[in-house]
């Protein structure tokens, strides 16, 4: 067993591996209590935002590929990067809402942020949950292949077993644990 003491580091260097267009990759170098330096390698990533929106009756997702499980059909709440510089987490989540799925929210609440792979990367996701909808479109310019899915509120136990994806397994047991907001 280690101390507090002796689990406490400083970051004393590092060198950029790759700077790509979504991740960079660093090698960081630590010092720990006891002198020793450590290197790891990890992942720089600017941050993310989900959305578990529903309309009163049904959950709004989305299908999309994911080419890095080799998933043609992930099942997802919609979500994006946090790509502005600046930008906060909740208006990035509202460009994602109109871009993804076409719909504006009234109403947000706040779920959680959390870190999805602390051992590699430096990534936050912060999960909302919107509702009161209306239409709201806007283009990503990117090449999204997106299909929106409108799934019953009262099946979540369905959605729960037809997703792996790590954020949208958060928001919808969230949503089985303390029901969702603006549902009578």
């Amino acid at each position: 067993m280690s101390t507090a003491e002796e689990r406490r580091f400083e970051r004393v260097g590092g060198e950029l591996l790759y700077d790509g267009r979504i991740v960079r990759l660093v090698e960081d170098r630590f010092r720990f209590a006891n002198g020793d330096v450590v290197k790891r390698e990890i992942i720089r990533h600017p941050g993310a935002v989900g959305i578990l929106a529903h309309d009163g009756t049904h959950l709004w997702l989305t299908r999309q590929p994911r080419e890095t499980i080799d998933d043609p059909d992930s099942l997802e709440i919609p979500a994006g990067k946090l790509d502005v510089v600046g930008e906060p987490p909740i208006e990035c989540g509202r460009r994602e809402l109109a871009e993804e799925i076409g719909r504006a929210a009234a109403s947000w609440q706040p779920i959680l942020a959390f870190q999805p792979s602390v051992g590699i990367l430096d990534e936050t996701v912060h999960l909302f949950c919107a509702w009161d909808l209306s239409e709201d479109h806007a283009d990503s310019g990117e090449d999204e292949r997106i299909e929106i899915v409108r799934w019953p509120i009262d099946d979540l136990d369905g959605a729960i077993a037809a997703t792996n994806d790590g954020k949208t397994l958060i928001a919808l047991l969230w949503a089985k644990a303390n029901g969702l907001p603006g549902v009578a």
